[in-house]
């Protein structure tokens, strides 16, 4: 199910299920909510989530550090007597990496702006096949504010000190030209300046888009975990042990050590040999059985409407800004959550419902890239900022500092072996 029902209309639409119309989402309608002088509170998106495997399947909400879940309590309703336990399966940030997944996954179809650091170099030919040669800028931890952009060349130069690096890192939510034209994500989810040093710009901006994942009444709110073993075809024994081996390159080799009780560090399972019972301290959290998974998406146009593209730019061209940037969170939602998907192992989630509402009016909201074009061609014919969209990303290199960096955490352990 998708947020994409049909095709565009203005009529209103009869729902049996909530006994009201339903008002089909126009780009007029996000644009009057962007005003400088609007009074729209939020696009709030409900949607009632399961398991794929049915009701009451048991799934991994995340693990925070010391092992324990995010729990809290929350009121259901204004009618509730008293607030429900509840545990976040997915928090606010992490909803919010994933919108920028979905953005970077459908970059050429709706052509969001990219800034992409290349490490296909020779200096990099070496890295371990998981980690990524181009990471682009919707994968950057902070956005705007990223060590990864302060830390970049452009065209062998500090890509901070060029018009483009600078303008971005000079940005602000008062003057946020730059952000919109080559970093639109971090005005909907928010951006901290916090790693050009103590006397350089700290600007930050709150997310105007907040997503939230909760199994609210879970089966049991006490501590369960899961203890488990692996076994070994040969069941290798534990008392032998290994000699002096390079941890980090098991490939290189290792030897038998057989004249003493091994100690902790070199016991065989330390490197996948032997049968592993699971011990109490490395027990995991057990999955949870929820009565119901919600997910609450917020669209919040107070917040959207403190960006301004800054001097000369007038309060037409902030509106138009700001309802590319609302297109752009509707999308990334609907690509992101609009059909199953996965957030991490044993939690697969499908959409059995949701209710879309601009404030108090139930709405429908048709085709979100269809809405994306037609904000972007808006705000082009007002001269909106928009050289990053539908251009080619920019290709950045790590500086040499950088570049030491990622080669002294993943060396070449061929090359050392020759």
């Amino acid at each position: 199910m998708s947020l994409a029902l049909a095709s565009f209309s203005t009529h209103k639409t009869y729902d049996k299920k909530r006994r009201g119309f339903m008002t089909p989402l126009t780009l007029s309608m996000l644009r009057a909510a962007c005003d400088e002088d609007a009074t729209d509170g939020a696009i709030v998106l409900d949607a009632a989530l399961e398991p794929v495997g049915g009701h009451g399947t048991p799934v991994n909400p995340a693990i925070y550090a010391g092992g324990r879940y995010q729990h809290d309590k929350r009121w259901e309703s204004p009618e509730a007597a008293e607030s429900t336990p509840v545990i976040v399966i997915d928090n606010v940030p992490s909803q919010a990496n994933r919108l920028e997944a979905a953005l970077e996954a459908t970059a050429d179809e709706t052509g969001v702006p990219r800034l992409v650091l290349n490490l296909t170099g020779e200096d990099f030919a070496h890295l371990p096949p998981h980690l990524p040669r181009r990471l682009s800028s919707l994968r950057w931890p902070h956005r705007s504010g990223d060590a990864y952009l302060r830390d970049a060349l452009l065209d062998g130069s500090p890509f901070a000190k060029s018009p483009v690096g600078r303008s971005i890192i000079d940005a602000t939510a008062d003057s946020a030209g730059a952000l919109v034209a080559w970093f639109p994500q971090a005005l909907l989810y928010g951006f901290w300046q916090s790693h050009l040093g103590s006397k350089r710009t700290r600007a930050k901006h709150a997310r105007a888009w907040v997503s939230e994942i909760v199994g609210w009444r879970p089966a049991t709110e006490e501590l369960v975990t899961t203890a488990a073993m692996k076994g070994d075809p040969f069941n290798i024994i534990k008392e032998v042990g290994l000699a002096e081996h390079d941890k980090d390159d098991l490939i290189a080799g290792w030897e038998l050590q057989e004249d003493k009780s091994p100690t902790e560090d070199k016991k065989m399972s330390t490197i996948g040999h032997g049968q592993v019972i699971t011990r109490p301290q490395e027990e995991t959290l057990a999955p949870v059985s929820f009565r119901r998974i919600s997910q609450r998406a917020t669209l919040s146009f107070p917040q959207l409407r403190r960006v301004r593209l800054g001097d000369g730019f007038s309060d037409e061209q902030d509106a138009s800004a700001r309802t590319l940037l609302a297109s752009l969170g509707l999308h990334a939602h609907n690509i992101a959550f609009g059909r199953p998907f996965a957030l991490r192992s044993s939690t697969d989630l499908v959409l059995t419902d949701q209710a879309a509402r601009l404030d108090s009016t139930g709405i429908t909201i048709q085709s979100t890239e269809d809405l994306v074009q037609e904000a972007l061609a808006a705000a082009r014919s007002l001269d909106v900022p928009t050289e990053g969209w539908g251009a080619d990303p920019v290709t950045l290199t790590p500086n040499k500092s950088l570049t030491a960096a990622i080669r002294a955490t993943w060396p070449d352990l061929d090359a050392v072996e020759k």
